[in-house]
């Protein structure tokens, strides 16, 4: 399980006591390369889904394919992607060792 430094709900850094607050973050992961467009990442600019692309698209399997792709190129096992028609996604996914 990899560990980082967390991010709030609205994508700021998580202070607690004067430190940064490191804990697992498989989730916070998976949210960041699904949000991510292409290019917004410096030192991998290839890296990202661009969920907001697929708002408009009518198939949810273009946007799975992705985020499957995705995920495995950053070392993540995807067992289970659901895309509901309200376009909550749900991820089983976890790193590989």
């Amino acid at each position: 399980m990899p560990q980082d430094i967390l991010l709030s709900e609205s994508l700021d850094i998580q202070i607690i006591d004067g430190d940064f607050f490191v804990n697992e973050s498989t989730a916070q992961h998976q949210k960041n390369l699904i949000l991510s467009d292409k290019c917004e990442f410096k030192e991998v600019p290839m890296r990202g889904v661009g969920a907001l692309r697929y708002l408009e698209d009518q198939t949810p399997d273009n946007l799975a394919r992705e985020i499957r792709q995705e995920f495995s190129i950053d070392g993540m096992s995807v067992n289970k992607i659901k895309i509901a028609p309200d376009l909550t996604i749900q991820v089983e996914a976890t790193y590989q060792n």
